[in-house]
Formats: C-alpha cells, structure tokens, sequence
C-alpha cells in the first residue's frame, strides 16, 4: 500500500478543508505518491527522537497531530530542531503528515474521543459549524464505494452528559485520574452536581462563552489565561488539564482509522513522551 493510501484514508475522515485558516495540516514531508508504506508511528508532536523512533521501528510515515512545519522555512540547516527534523526525515525517506484542526473539528475527532474518556454520552458538536461541499474529501480508493455525502459539518466543540450528575470534586478527581493530570486547574469549584460538559482540546479558551450559551455545567479543555477565569464563579466549571494531555489520544484515532481502511498496515504509537511541561 502507498503512502498516499493511508493519507486519503486520514483526510476521508478529517478533510483538510474543516481546518482553521491559520493552521498548516496535511503533508509536511516526503513522496506519497510511489512510496510504499512500510509501517506508520503515531504521535502529538514531532522531535528528532521521534524521527528516530520512526527508524527503529521501520516506519517511513509519521503521523502527528502537530504540524511540524507551521512557519515558513527560510532554509533547510541545522540552526532549530525544526530544520533538523526536516533534514533527518528527508535524509531517511521519511514522509510526515500532520492531521490538526481538521482532526479537531471532525466528528469523531479530538474533542469526541475527550468526551468519550470523560464517559460522556449523547456526544454532539457545540460552537460554530463549519460547513464544506461534496468533493472536498479525497477520492475514493477502488474497493470503496464512490458515494460521498453532499456536505460534512464540524466545529471546534464537542458537548455531552453524564448518566448521572457528578459533584464537582469528584469530577476534577476523574479528570486527573483519566488524563494523567498532576494538576488542574479550575476556578471556584460548583455547588450543583456536573452533567452537562462542554470539551475543547488544546487552547481551548475562545469557546468558554459558547460553552457557557449552551448551558454546560463544565468546560474542560487544554490552556487558558489568567484572566479568562474571571467572572464565572457558580456559572460554570472551568476545568484545564494542560495542552498535552487533552489531546494526548489523538494516536488512538489514528490507529482505528488507519486498522479499519488501511488493512494490512503497521502502526505504532510513539513511546516517546513530547509534554515539553513538568510539575515540579
């Protein structure tokens, strides 16, 4: 199978047209077109030891969830650890591809699979849809069907509830416990039991006004600023578990989009832990 195969298949699920137009997802690096796919290493974020991970598991396709290259470059050196990543992979015939705010903004992508950890059920998009038309996915490959919806919606929220209100210590307990968190950070914790939560991974801040007109007992999601947590004491809880952790089971998508269309194909998630945070 090709490298542009297991691509298609990513893009299928999350086209690259539900990404925001700051951000730089698709292919970073390489030849996908006549490459043979030999294995493909799933991560967050890309570094030289990823790259080589990549090598030592004889994978030639790296899958991140960050894009490596989301500035211009200027020239391909050794003088930042983008540069040399950029030279190691193309040295190695290493292709990169970055699945990002399309994967944020697809359903079933970041924001559901958080949900889905929490135990949320009845999982919905919340924020503004983005919409695109028939024709904006990747064809088709032979042995699947060529129908193809007339329009794909997203947005950058997802939003679900509990089988049963969850009183708000207790929630931020699940939260450190399911995601590994060494701390959260919340504002005043709620007098009234959580069941209604409203989920955006990463740097999530611009969607607490939208979690709040929907009516979301809790918001959860990746960063916030200081001042963000102002004015919301027994309106909502704020629940933030850092950047890493919130996204850290985008691998898993990746995985079960990549075992159910791309039959055959090795992949591994990356050992290599990329959380360029500690708490000390």
């Amino acid at each position: 199978m090709r490298i542009k195969e297991v691509v298609n298949a990513l893009e299928r699920f999350a086209p690259l047209p539900l990404q925001e137009g700051f951000d730089n997802a698709g292919l970073q690096i390489g030849l996908t077109e006549t490459l043979e796919v030999s294995g493909v290493l799933l991560c967050l974020d890309i570094t030289e030891k990823v790259v080589d991970e990549a090598m030592a598991t004889g994978c030639n396709l790296i899958v991140s969830h960050h894009p490596l290259i989301f500035h211009p470059l200027k020239r391909i050196s050794d003088e930042n650890d983008v540069q040399r990543i950029v030279y190691k992979a193309i040295k190695h015939d290493i292709a990169i591809v970055s699945m990002h705010t399309n994967m944020d903004n697809a359903k079933g992508g970041v924001n559901f699979k958080i949900a889905e950890k929490m135990g949320l059920r009845n999982i919905k998009f919340f924020g503004e849809k983005k919409i695109i038309g028939k024709g904006a996915c990747p064809s088709e490959p032979p042995n699947k069907p060529k129908e193809q919806p007339e329009q794909l919606v997203g947005a950058s929220g997802a939003i679900g509830i509990f089988d049963e209100p969850m009183a708000a210590d207790d929630f931020v307990l699940m939260l450190k416990r399911t995601f590994d968190v060494e701390c959260v950070q919340a504002n005043q914790l709620l007098h009234r039991g959580i069941e209604r939560v409203a989920v955006c991974g990463g740097a999530g801040a611009f969607m607490l006004p939208e979690a709040i007109k929907v009516g979301a007992d809790a918001f959860v999601t990746g960063e916030m600023h200081y001042h963000d947590y102002f004015d919301h004491e027994q309106e909502i809880q704020i629940a933030v578990i850092g950047h890493y952790q919130s996204e850290q089971y985008t691998n898993e998508i990746f995985k079960e989009i990549i075992e159910k269309e791309c039959e055959g194909v090795k992949c591994c998630l990356t050992k290599t832990n990329t959380n360029p945070i500690i708490y000390l």
